[in-house]
């Protein structure tokens, strides 16, 4: 499942990650550490919600 920023509308992709954030790619949302990021506008993780396919 993909999870999608409130605050700016980006796409986290479990498939993509986020490398340069230090998320590889294949890593579920849920495992993602809380102190990461949004890596286009930085809201925190819990600003993220999932996204309907």
């Amino acid at each position: 499942m993909k999870y999608i920023c409130q605050a700016c509308g980006f796409i986290y992709d479990p498939e993509e990650g986020d490398p340069d954030g230090g998320i590889p790619p294949g890593t579920p949302f849920e495992d993602i550490p809380d102190p990461w990021f949004c890596p286009v506008c930085g809201a925190r993780k819990a600003s993220f919600e999932p996204m309907e396919d």
